[in-house]
């Protein structure tokens, strides 16, 4: 259904996607629910037609962002949430050393990446672009950094902010 809403070129309300995909009206009516619940969705209104007509974010750019703020939402914060639970109740059993270090990793890495999201999602696309163009060019130019400071900077932490 997402498929062919990109595709169209015009608005579709659910009974021409039923007769395009001979999908069941029950079915489109699920399916755009859930889309509208990731916000992958908008609504049109046609003059003279009081049924509604749905499209997608013209912009595929908008529609990637839309994506990952909905999955970090939907499924990265509640694990977040549930590790720093569990690190809370975490007792000092020896035996539960190594569990405890495991999830501590997992939640700093999480903790990270995240933040790192909410600094991308400040950029403004053409600053994205050029950020994601860079790829490898990151990696080689932390390593020449490395080479000119000695072997001790490839082990430092990098600060958060930079």
């Amino acid at each position: 259904i997402y498929a062919l809403l990109v595709a169209s070129a015009e608005p579709l309300c659910a009974d021409d996607i039923v007769d395009r995909l001979g999908v069941s009206r029950s079915n489109v009516s699920m399916s755009l629910k859930e889309l509208d619940g990731w916000q992958l969705l908008q609504r049109r209104s046609q003059p003279g037609d009081r049924r509604e007509y749905y499209t997608t974010p013209g912009d595929a750019w908008e529609i990637f962002r839309r994506l990952v703020a909905q999955k970090i939402q939907r499924e990265i914060q509640p694990t977040l949430s549930m590790l720093r639970g569990a690190l809370m109740e975490a007792g000092d059993d020896p035996a539960e050393a190594h569990l405890r270090a495991r999830m501590q990793e997992m939640h700093d890495l999480i903790e990270l990446l995240t933040g790192w999201h909410q600094e991308v999602q400040k950029l403004d696309r053409p600053t994205l672009e050029r950020l994601l163009k860079l790829g490898n060019g990151v990696v080689r130019l932390l390593e020449v950094r490395d080479r000119l400071l000695g072997s001790s900077a490839a082990s430092e932490e990098i600060p958060a902010d930079g």
